[in-house]
């Protein structure tokens, strides 16, 4: 057994952290520890449930099972997206073909020059990571847009009155959105090692890879990353401007507010 690898008996002993959690929201009357619990019993029950499906799928598929389940990866990471972006037209397809963009052009590309190998194990998590990345690109860019589709209504409005085509007037909200939906990848890469450890390095030395071979291998994770994030917000963008104008150049109704914000 690798002794850099907790047991069952150490999982079960971390959950005295989880209490702490739990004790500390209790104490502070923040009407969280019923949340804090149910997130920590759906990681649990997730993470092993998907590491026995991951277990088959190792053993009894190969590239194409790896494929299979970024397809599905990429599925929930459009409906999540999409959930966010409530009130924008069209969420749901514009927020997975944006994953699928990002996902499928920067892991494509490491397969197809043989960056990293096309074993389902290899596969699965390199791209789980790259679905991330797009995912929460693509949440910012919709999000920002539909937020300065309500907000600056009367100043887009006002550029089309004027004669400008939709895009020329929605442009300098669309540049502002790409360029907040793609700090945070910017700022990761800029500080990765810096800060901390992330996770493909962390996961390799911890399997007694070395150093200096885990951070290569970090290195392409992290370009692979601001690619993917780039490619997803820029996909998004574009898709959301066509999807927030008319054929006639008008910009659509939009809702109010989302129905959590509604509720509250």
């Amino acid at each position: 057994m690798n002794p850099a690898v907790p047991t069952w008996a150490g999982v079960a002993a971390s959950l005295a952290l989880v209490l702490l959690a739990v004790l500390v929201a209790w104490r502070q009357r923040l009407h969280l520890a019923r949340d804090i619990a149910i997130a920590a019993v759906r990681a649990g029950v997730q993470l092993a449930a998907v590491g026995a499906i991951l277990v088959f799928v190792f053993r009894h598929t190969g590239l194409a099972g790896g494929v299979g389940w970024l397809a599905l990866m990429v599925l929930i990471a459009g409906r999540v997206s999409a959930h966010r972006a409530f009130g924008m037209p069209r969420a749901l397809p514009i927020a997975t073909t944006a994953a699928a963009v990002g996902t499928a052009a920067t892991l494509g590309t490491l397969l197809l020059f043989g960056v990293i190998d096309s074993q389902a194990r290899v596969v699965i998590p390199v791209g789980g990571m790259v679905v991330s990345g797009a995912m929460q690109a693509t949440t910012l860019v919709l999000v920002r847009l539909r937020d300065e589709a309500r907000t600056a209504r009367p100043a887009i409005e006002a550029r089309l009155a004027l004669g400008l085509p939709a895009a020329d007037a929605f442009a300098p909200h669309l540049r502002s959105t790409l360029r907040t939906a793609l700090i945070p990848a910017i700022d990761s890469t800029k500080t990765v090692g810096l800060i901390s450890l992330p996770g493909a390095m962390t996961g390799l030395i911890l399997a007694g890879v070395d150093p200096l071979t885990a951070i290569r291998y970090q290195i392409v994770v992290m370009y692979m990353l601001l690619a993917a994030a780039a490619l997803a917000a820029l996909t998004a963008a574009r898709l959301a401007e066509r999807a927030l104008f008319d054929d006639a150049h008008r910009l659509r109704p939009l809702p109010a507010a989302d129905p959590d914000e509604a509720r509250r």
